[in-house]
């Protein structure tokens, strides 16, 4: 099995002032092509969107189109209760220009959950009224459209905090209700190592809701959610180990919003 794919990465991280320049995206070229990753995607965040320049992409392809690394465009599509808006509105006039579009949250109400500065927001909660909470907001995402894929479907559990057994029956059925949502749109969903660079060091998602991905036939793409060069496929043994242990052996690209499917 070759893992040869990486479909989130953030080269402006989450600096508003940086933008797409050459030396910018070739310093993930390099390390993508150290890497022996053959087909990538820029997935930004929308709230950064004047940093992605999509002529400066554009060139920069074409500067590599005789490279053996497929060089792809997209967005991540959040739900920031203040600039996710205007992020929609700016993809939804360059929609065209993407070959990827990842949905995702990263928020309830005003609260940037995943933030570590906001940790301990977390003991405010009952857990598996949290759990609800931010499944709800997956479905809104899926319900809202515009997206080809779903990042880090269990972003909730970062800092570690899990459901007690009493409460497993309960989201399990919220999660298969959200999963058939995203089947339904014709969404994939991704496999990200991220988790493994987290307090909860496990990959998102978990294998329970992989297995239920699995046998409900929803597609995968396979991801580390790189903010910096080096963490492009960081991890991927394990991502390897994991794909292998669920018997995972097929998985989609995508080029201009279309699915690609593709044998390990």
């Amino acid at each position: 099995m070759k893992i040869f794919s990486d479909y989130h990465n953030h080269p402006l991280g989450h600096d508003p002032r940086r933008v797409y320049s050459y030396e910018l995206l070739n310093s993930w070229y390099e390390s993508a092509l150290k890497k022996e990753i053959s087909d990538i995607v820029f997935t930004d965040h929308d709230r950064y969107h004047e940093g992605v320049k999509i002529d400066v992409f554009k060139k920069f392809k074409e500067e590599k189109s005789n490279s053996p690394i497929k060089l792809k465009l997209g967005i991540e599509l959040d739900n920031d209760p203040e600039t996710s808006s205007q992020g929609r509105k700016w993809v939804e006039k360059n929609y065209d220009e993407f070959d990827f579009i990842l949905g995702s949250v990263h928020f309830i109400n005003h609260w940037a959950f995943d933030h570590a500065y906001y940790r301990e927001e977390y003991k405010k909660w009952n857990i598996e009224e949290l759990y609800k909470t931010y499944y709800l907001e997956v479905q809104k995402t899926i319900k809202l459209g515009l997206i080809d894929g779903l990042g880090h479907f269990d972003l909730i559990k970062i800092f570690n905090y899990k459901l007690e057994e009493k409460s497993f029956e309960t989201i399990n059925n919220l999660i298969k209700e959200t999963l058939e949502l995203a089947k339904k749109a014709n969404l994939s969903i991704e496999i990200s190592t991220a988790g493994l660079r987290k307090p909860v060091n496990e990959i998102y998602p978990s294998k329970n809701i992989l297995k239920f991905a699995k046998e409900m036939g929803i597609d995968f793409t396979l991801s580390s959610d790189a903010h910096a060069p080096d963490q492009i496929a960081e991890n991927y043994t394990e991502l390897k180990k994991l794909l292998q242990e669920l018997e995972i052996t097929k998985i989609v690209l995508f080029e201009n919003h279309k699915k690609i499917y593709i044998d390990l």
